[in-house]
């Protein structure tokens, strides 16, 4: 297979992404049985139900729901909350969660990376695998449950302001960080990777010569490591929905459920294309270190015809 493909597909992939996330979405609220409408805001509940179909824009089919929106969201207008913080822009909803997610999701990745770096570098002993492994057994929502219950018997009802909140955070990335295996497979995943290319024979030679192993590895298992470390970053996005609803942490995955369980489907649109868009970046970024990677090892070495 050419080099090329798989840079092209990621590509293709990560420019499809942003468009494919909001029509799924789009295509299960004209799924669900009845007027959209009136499955988000019932008669009983809400008279006047045509008129606030038009404000919402449901009422000329999802097609033209699906192109408003889009329209719109790329304008950085993604419309008003219906029922989570009804009438707040979700604009304002989205960046004031960001910024936790964030934090999370970085912190949350700092033991992956050191864990990833130190066993290829082989100062993480391979007997010590068994206990990151035992560790990522434990399912992220049970871990998250025991650090909730800490936080709660230990701060009571001041647990969600100040040192409190940060807590929840770090104990958050630390469930993130340990729980489902994401650390066993930095770990583990990194270390058998450089293994593999280290048995090479160019390698070998290049021992013999007295080089470094890892520096004549690395180019050729980078692309290698790059897509493990963009599926962690999915991998610990996706749990930071559980977590960020368990632990009480006000961030994007718990924006995400608040829109899911109130049906309030222009936050859940925004959420989600927020995530889609995170994951075509990092596509985007793969694809791009994949070609400047290919770029560099097929390039003549100095002086060499």
């Amino acid at each position: 297979m050419s080099w090329w493909i798989r840079p092209l597909v990621r590509i293709i992939a990560a420019l499809t992404l942003p468009l494919a996330v909001p029509a799924v979405i789009t295509m299960a609220l004209w799924a669900l049985p009845g007027d959209p409408a009136e499955i988000i805001c019932p008669p009983a509940i809400c008279p006047g139900t045509e008129a606030l179909a038009q404000r919402w824009g449901l009422d000329q089919g999802p097609v033209y729901y699906y192109f408003n929106w889009l329209s719109s969201a790329i304008q950085g207008d993604f419309g008003d909350s219906w029922r989570v913080m009804a009438g707040e822009p979700v604009t304002t909803l989205r960046w004031d969660s960001l910024p936790t997610t964030a934090a999370l999701v970085l912190l949350a990745l700092i033991p992956l990376i050191l864990g990833g770096v130190t066993a290829a570098a082989g100062l993480l002993p391979r007997r010590l695998d068994p206990l990151w492994q035992g560790m990522g057994l434990v399912p992220s929502v049970i871990l998250a449950l025991g650090a909730a219950a800490y936080v709660q018997l230990t701060y009571g009802a001041l647990s969600s302001d100040g040192w409190p909140a940060m807590v929840r955070l770090l104990l958050g990335a630390a469930v993130l960080g340990i729980s489902d295996g994401a650390l066993a497979g930095a770990v583990v995943g990194t270390r058998s990777v450089f293994e593999e290319e280290i048995r090479s024979r160019y390698v070998q030679i290049a021992l013999l010569r007295g080089e470094s192993p890892v520096a004549n590895a690395l180019p050729n298992v980078l692309p290698a490591l790059i897509g493990q470390f963009r599926g962690r970053i999915l991998h610990v996005l996706s749990g930071a929905v559980v977590v960020e609803v368990v632990l009480g942490i006000p961030g994007l995955g718990d924006l995400l459920w608040d829109g899911t369980l109130l049906q309030d489907f222009g936050v859940v649109l925004a959420a989600a294309w927020a995530f889609g868009l995170l994951s075509a970046v990092l596509l985007l970024f793969q694809a791009t270190c994949e070609i400047l990677l290919a770029l560099y090892v097929r390039r003549s070495p100095v002086g060499v015809a």
